[in-house]
């Protein structure tokens, strides 16, 4: 996780009404040259800001297509302003008001682990392994996968990403994600005998030479820690309380957990979802805190709640603030670039073939895969 350092004295000093007074005159002052980024788990005090709001791969093609823009500020994690200056100009800078937002999903797998594994692959296995990773990835796993004949996913289009990488060799090592990987491959009727899980803290992933010619799928051991909080013992309890609830979870809840579902699917698909369902429906939501109290003010004619009975939290993402938010405005009027995200030109060319691969041969499928 990269530093931040602690913003100046002054900012502490102001209200909540001060900032966002300041944000707004920041905003109006840079006009066309700024675009704020909002991803759907941030706290509603900074989305009311953004220009924009989605999930990560869409903020950053839309914050792609602003051709004015100079500076784009994204409000949402490390990993996501990466993929923002990947697929940008390189006239354009990419800010993120706060270093410390990472991702404990994407820090679970650094290039240092995936050419271990790639190296221990291509020694003990016979088959030709496509590399795949989710978007929630750092840009180097990204680009070591655009190197390797691989592709980057979505949580809408990992199916049709891993037939496409199926019709291109015999097995998929699928990450950072597992329970996303098991849970699309699941649906497409490869049965979990065939999956295993690579986890890159062990010698050679913990796994033999036989168990990796015998398996179609490699599942990297890493998950999301919001997501993981989501239990069947939920699922239960929510059925007791009211069967007439729909129970609706994101794909990177556990295998067990979308398998009690009712439907599973992508933020767009939940978000889609619940905006089509009947007036009185009722619905229990397995994904991050903020979205789902988005989704209970956006639709007062439903009622809806978390599956969870306790605040499913992403705490990196909660760093972005009106205050770290206020600042880097504040510098970009002064002229001073802060929390720049820059990727490597290499590491940025090999990403880009990762992402097109995905993107020119590939649609968006945001069906329910439970």
């Amino acid at each position: 996780m990269l530093f931040q350092p602690p913003l100046p004295p002054f900012y502490n000093g102001l209200t909540e009404a001060q900032i966002s007074e300041r944000i707004s005159k920041g905003k109006a002052k840079l006009g066309s040259r700024l675009i704020i980024l909002g991803h759907h788990y941030q706290q509603n005090e900074v989305i009311q800001f953004a220009d924009f709001v989605g999930d990560s791969l869409k903020l950053s093609q839309v914050g792609a297509d602003q051709q004015e823009a100079e500076f784009i500020v994204f409000c949402g994690v490390h990993f996501m302003a990466e993929s923002a200056d990947i697929l940008s100009d390189d006239r354009v800078k990419v800010i993120l008001p706060d270093l410390s937002a990472g991702c404990s999903m994407a820090d679970m797998a650094n290039l240092d682990q995936l050419e271990e594994a790639w190296d221990f692959l291509d020694l003990e296995c016979h088959d030709n392994v496509i590399p795949i990773t989710y978007v929630n990835s750092a840009a180097s796993i990204k680009a070591f996968c655009g190197a390797h004949q691989g592709a980057c996913c979505t949580s809408s289009n990992a199916r049709a990403v891993l037939d496409w990488a199926f019709d291109q060799g015999e097995k998929v090592l699928f990450l950072p994600d597992q329970h996303l990987g098991r849970n699309t491959a699941f649906a497409m009727g490869i049965p979990l005998d065939e999956m295993i899980v690579y986890d890159p803290k062990l010698p050679n992933g913990g796994l033999t030479k036989s168990q990796v010619n015998d398996a179609k799928v490699l599942l990297w051991k890493g998950h999301c820690s919001v997501h993981a909080l989501f239990t069947t013992a939920q699922c239960d309890e929510i059925r007791r309380i009211d069967p007439a609830y729909n129970i609706l979870v994101h794909p990177e809840c556990s295998w067990e957990v979308v398998q009690q579902a009712d439907l599973s699917g992508s933020t767009e698909f939940i978000i889609q979802t619940v905006r089509q369902s009947p007036a009185g429906s009722q619905w229990a939501i397995g994904t991050e805190i903020h979205l789902v109290d988005r989704l209970v003010h956006d639709h007062p004619d439903k009622t809806i709640r978390s599956l969870a009975g306790i605040q499913c939290l992403c705490t990196t993402m909660y760093r972005i603030d009106l205050k770290h938010l206020a600042w880097a405005i504040d510098n970009l009027i002064e002229g001073n670039i802060v929390n720049q995200i820059v990727v490597a030109p290499d590491t940025k060319r090999l990403a880009v073939i990762a992402l097109e691969r995905m993107l020119a041969n590939l649609s968006p499928n945001p069906v329910a895969i439970a």
